[in-house]
């Protein structure tokens, strides 16, 4: 059993995190969910979402994997910089990293993305290029233990590796 670390914000696409929640659950990881602060996030359509921790609660050794979810959350988490931090130790600790969709805009803010293959939203791409990444337009692109899809249709596949990389 994995420690699955979500992140979280208002705003969230719905879809995005509440698959992964769920699907990883029920694979029989435990998934802790943190947000700038302990409180109830809501998706873009309303749906809640508590967090567990606060990045000052979390020691980033005790995960095996970070899930970023898109939706307007990553653009508020990006301007927080204990949230970027989590993604950068996460990716410096060598944890199973996923980000769909406008998550990719928390792996540019950490700068983790030079010289890997990623994917995105559409609207992100040319961020992502410009932060270095090797931009590929597919479902779900890996690139060592980073995951990285485009959108909720490519949930399946996303979910499908992320479980992959932890074996």
């Amino acid at each position: 059993m994995a420690n699955v670390l979500l992140l979280i914000e208002n705003d969230f696409e719905d879809l995005e995190a509440l698959y992964p929640y769920y699907r990883m659950q029920e694979a029989g990881h435990k998934v802790t969910v943190a947000g700038d602060k302990i409180d109830t996030y809501h998706s873009k359509h309303g749906y809640p979402l508590k967090s567990d921790k606060t990045p000052i609660d979390i020691k980033i050794s005790d995960f095996q994997c970070m899930i970023i979810p898109g939706g307007q959350a990553p653009d508020r988490m990006r301007i927080k910089p204990a949230m970027v931090r989590l993604v950068k130790d996460a990716v410096e600790k060598g944890l199973v990293v996923a980000a769909i969709c406008h998550a990719a805009q928390m792996l540019i803010e950490a700068e983790v993305v030079r010289g890997k293959k990623a994917t995105c939203w559409p609207s992100v791409k040319t961020d992502l290029i410009n932060a270095g990444a090797l931009y590929v337009d597919t479902s779900v692109v890996v690139d060592g233990k980073l995951v990285t899809s485009r959108q909720p249709a490519d949930l399946p596949d996303f979910c499908r590796k992320i479980l992959e990389a932890l074996g």
